[in-house]
């Protein structure tokens, strides 16, 4: 199949697919009369970085699982480059996790303390400072 084909097939650009040509990730296959040309495994690998890129991979994390599938194996993540690359992604998963864990706890406890003071305007409590602001837009 030709470029356009093989873009329309895989949901993307041909833009996309020279772009991932120039970066060594799709062969570069070109016919007597100089047109590119691909193949089902063509569209197979499209479809390996285009899953790992909606998983939140980059563009190079992709490459062991494209190198993988274009050496013969029947899955991107049946080497054992990919299977390093998706534990250092998990790790990274990991990290990001306990990162937004701690924001949500601080976020969580600001939460508490502020409906903790409004309850306490709200039972005639003075605000600290002086009386509560009045709302320029209040009638």
């Amino acid at each position: 199949m030709r470029i356009g084909e093989l873009a329309a097939k895989a949901g993307t650009t041909t833009r996309t697919l020279r772009y991932y040509e120039s970066r060594g990730l799709l062969p570069a296959r070109r016919a007597v009369n100089g047109y590119r040309e691909y193949g089902e495994d063509d569209l197979q690998l499209l479809r390996q970085i285009r899953t790992l890129q909606d998983f939140g991979f980059d563009l190079e994390e992709t490459r062991p699982f494209v190198d993988c599938l274009r050496a013969g194996h029947p899955a991107g993540d049946s080497c054992p480059a990919s299977l390093a690359v998706y534990r250092r992604k998990l790790a990274e998963l990991d990290g990001l996790i306990d990162r937004l864990t701690g924001v949500r706890q601080q976020v969580a406890r600001q939460l508490a303390t502020a409906e903790h003071a409004v309850a306490e305007l709200a039972a005639g409590a003075e605000a600290p400072g002086g009386p509560e602001p009045r709302c320029e837009f209040d009638g």
